[in-house]
């Protein structure tokens, strides 16, 4: 491959060079900080850029979101410490979905049998009820199905099936995942 020969071709970050600059040195280095632990400030700072956030979303110290003008999130989602979102295209993560410590979510990879590297960015979608345990890593083009969860350190470049339970490198299925009725509401259940 020549890299001397490398250009981005027809992809564009999405946003005008002056808000890309003033995410760069502003926003993301105040969604990123420890020392501002409050969520509902760091889901108005990206609001405030452009990404779309339901209600009740948690985002922990240290997360870094390469371009939140391409992210989409629904409500009651956790978003850990040090997660990744490498968004060089959309990402949408929708309702009530955990995203634990060190999760990367990477939405670009290089065609390595082009001459010149060429960039192919694709979108990741993880959908509701989902985990995606601590560690792990998603590649571009993936869609995590509902429900489905991504163990400890697991990494994946292929889609994940509803309901399924993944673990390894790459990720390999080990068991359907079965929710049990919780506590309550079997109480409230009993009562009627």
């Amino acid at each position: 491959m020549r890299l001397d020969n490398y250009t981005l071709g027809s992809y564009t970050p999405g946003a005008p060079y002056w808000k890309q600059i003033l995410w760069y040195f502003l926003g993301s280095p105040l969604l990123e900080s420890h020392l501002l632990p409050i969520s509902t400030f760091k889901v108005w700072l990206l609001r405030s850029f452009g990404a779309k956030i339901g209600q009740q979303v948690r985002i922990k110290p240290g997360v870094r979101v390469k371009f939140p003008w391409r992210l989409t999130v629904g409500d009651c989602v956790w978003i850990g410490e040090d997660t990744w979102i490498d968004n060089l295209a959309h990402v949408k993560i929708a309702s009530h979905v955990c995203l634990s410590q060190g999760v990367y979510l990477c939405t670009g990879n290089h065609d390595w049998n082009h001459p010149h590297f060429k960039l192919r960015p694709a979108p990741i979608h993880i959908e509701e009820s989902s985990w995606i345990a601590a560690k792990s890593v998603i590649g571009p083009g993936v869609t995590v199905g509902q429900g489905a969860i991504l163990t400890l350190g697991g990494v994946t470049g292929r889609s994940l099936e509803p309901m399924v339970i993944y673990a390894g490198n790459p990720a390999q299925p080990i068991k359907k995942r079965k929710l049990r009725q919780s506590e309550d509401v079997v109480r409230i259940s009993a009562q009627d």
